[in-house]
């Protein structure tokens, strides 16, 4: 058993799964996978509990119903903190996180001493995207800088979901009392995490857009990200 787990929550992944999950067990460091999945009517679940007979540090939760990609990520800490991970990561199942990038982020907090670590596409307002559209690509560029005058947090991609958390951190922050769902869920998770006063590093990381299967963003995902912010910041939201 390593000390790390990889979370990937998924939706109709069934492109990418398996290819996700090979990619991440053929790195030099050995991690654990954790799949989150929502029900998946493309029997996306399927395919990871066929890879179990392969890989013994592969584990898999189904959740009944998709309520959200925060609420995925809660029930994946949860479960990590049960079975006393030192170190838990976030990722996305489609590529657009590299897994040769894992180690960087683990080595931020291992090595480094960060209390959790960000895989950064916009480090020191460089941006490291590629096969986004222009309007997409703004849109994610502007609400991480709009995040950061917003509630003064010292972090320069403040939406990212490529993120490594030392288990203290979690065990900190009343998992329960996280309010938001969608794409303020990584926002408010990095709020707290500084407001708990826990040490950051970010990691330089290239952000490549998906080849297979559909996005999750919606416009409903960005209003409660843009409102949200607003209330975390001037009504302040508990430790």
């Amino acid at each position: 058993m390593s000390n790390t787990l990889i979370i990937i929550p998924t939706y109709n992944e069934k492109e990418n799964i398996d290819a996700i999950i090979r990619a991440v067990f053929s790195q030099e460091k050995q991690f654990d996978i954790l799949v989150v999945d929502d029900s998946s009517p493309d029997g996306t679940s399927d395919i990871v509990a066929n890879l179990q007979n392969e890989f013994s540090n592969l584990f898999l939760e189904v959740r009944k119903e998709k309520t959200g990609l925060g609420a995925a990520y809660i029930h994946g800490f949860k479960w990590a903190l049960k079975n006393n991970y030192d170190y838990i990561i976030e990722m996305d199942a489609d590529f657009s996180h590299n897994p040769k990038d894992l180690i960087h982020l683990y080595n931020a907090c291992a090595i480094d001493g960060a209390d959790f670590s960000i895989g950064s596409r916009y480090l020191n307002n460089k941006i490291n995207v590629v096969n986004w559209d222009i309007k997409r690509l703004l849109l994610s560029y502007f609400a991480s800088k709009y995040v950061k005058i917003i509630t003064q947090i010292p972090i320069f991609d403040t939406t990212a979901g490529f993120v490594c958390y030392k288990s203290n951190v979690l065990k900190t922050i009343e998992l329960d009392k996280i309010k938001f769902v969608g794409y303020a869920f990584q926002i408010e998770m990095k709020f707290k995490a500084w407001k708990n006063n826990f040490k950051h590093k970010e990691v330089s990381i290239v952000f490549t857009d998906r080849k297979r299967g559909t996005s999750k963003m919606s416009g409903g995902i960005i209003s409660e990200a843009v409102f949200g912010v607003i209330k975390m910041r001037f009504q302040g939201l508990p430790k």
